[in-house]
């Protein structure tokens, strides 16, 4: 069985999830599965490709697939972390009870991401073509080459995410100041959650 990450271990003792959360890192693990913590989550990856994400929330926790929307779902347990997720899917569960009554589908799953990882598959990303970017965003992007190149440079979706955060602001000012915000990581060529 793969190693354990100690971060991993860290963040178990800190979450009201732990049970369930002890349940598929099991499952995860078993599935021959590297174990890391990123973005303060545990993170199970295949190599490079990150295979399956552990999400915690007020009423329920999930197993996230990143490349969920390629995944065939015959069970009918995933759905879409947002409205405006196009790649991931997760399968969400309230209680340890549902875990352990999901398991075999859980395994299912996870074999079929690393299929999918294994053969290089990845979602395409139809409206990022078409992204209509935030007034305030577009207009400091107009300002400066060196910004409007390094935000070009990004990947579709996190380029989305940077227009969905700050134009996610009721006020004008405070999209301008998410956009201040937002500079530096961009110039670093990092999305919005990276480390």
């Amino acid at each position: 069985m793969p190693k354990k990450n100690p971060d991993v271990d860290a963040y178990l003792t800190r979450t009201s999830w732990a049970r369930e959360f002890k349940k598929l890192r099991k499952i995860l693990l078993d599935c021959d599965l590297t174990e890391a913590y990123k973005w303060n989550k545990p993170c199970y990856t295949l190599g490079d490709a990150n295979i399956a994400i552990l999400q915690g929330f007020k009423a329920k926790c999930a197993v996230m697939f990143p490349r969920g929307a390629l995944m065939k779902d015959p069970h009918g347990v995933m759905e879409a972390p947002g409205k405006h997720s196009q790649a991931a899917r997760r399968i969400p569960f309230a209680d340890v009870k549902e875990v352990t009554a999901l398991e075999p589908v859980v395994r299912e799953y996870v074999g079929e991401a690393v299929a999918l990882a294994k053969a290089g598959k990845k979602v395409s990303f139809t409206e990022s073509k078409n992204l209509e970017l935030v007034e305030e965003l577009q207009t400091r992007l107009d300002k400066s080459a060196k910004l409007n190149k390094a935000f070009a440079a990004l990947t579709p979706g996190r380029r989305r995410h940077y227009n969905l955060y700050i134009g996610g602001a009721k006020q004008a000012k405070t999209r301008v100041s998410r956009v201040d915000k937002c500079v530096p990581r961009i110039l670093a060529g990092k999305g919005l959650r990276d480390d």
